[in-house]
């Protein structure tokens, strides 16, 4: 299921349904330049109450397009970490994060490519 309000401001929401779970993200478009660049926020609550910042910037090239992808990861910690807490957390949600980004763009691929996608991951 998705809903879009494709605008600055509107809001976003994807339910994916997977392996008998339902895997929510939401957000709201902050900034947007079509087609080179838009900028929205990212949320899984299931997972975690902080909000993310995605930025999606497309440069035309000769043939076809580059696409730059980054996103800025907000790591909820104790008042009492220190640094290295909060960099051990930072990796972690920086490799569950690039995971679940690579299960997409995968899938993308394969729909781009064949018209279809079935879930390996």
């Amino acid at each position: 299921m998705a809903q879009n309000d494709f605008q600055v401001g509107g809001i976003w929401e994807i339910i994916d349904h997977r392996d008998g779970k339902d895997y929510r993200a939401i957000g709201e478009y902050l900034e947007m330049d079509p087609p080179n660049k838009i900028v929205f926020t990212f949320k899984m609550p299931q997972f975690s109450e902080s909000v993310d910042t995605i930025t999606v910037e497309l440069k035309e090239l000769q043939k076809g397009c580059e696409m730059t992808f980054s996103q800025k990861i907000i790591v909820p910690h104790e008042e009492n970490w220190i640094e290295s807490d909060i960099e051990k957390a930072l990796g972690e949600y920086h490799d569950g994060s690039e995971h679940g980004w690579n299960l997409m763009f995968m899938g993308l691929k394969e729909l781009v490519e064949t018209g279809q996608v079935s879930y390996k991951g």
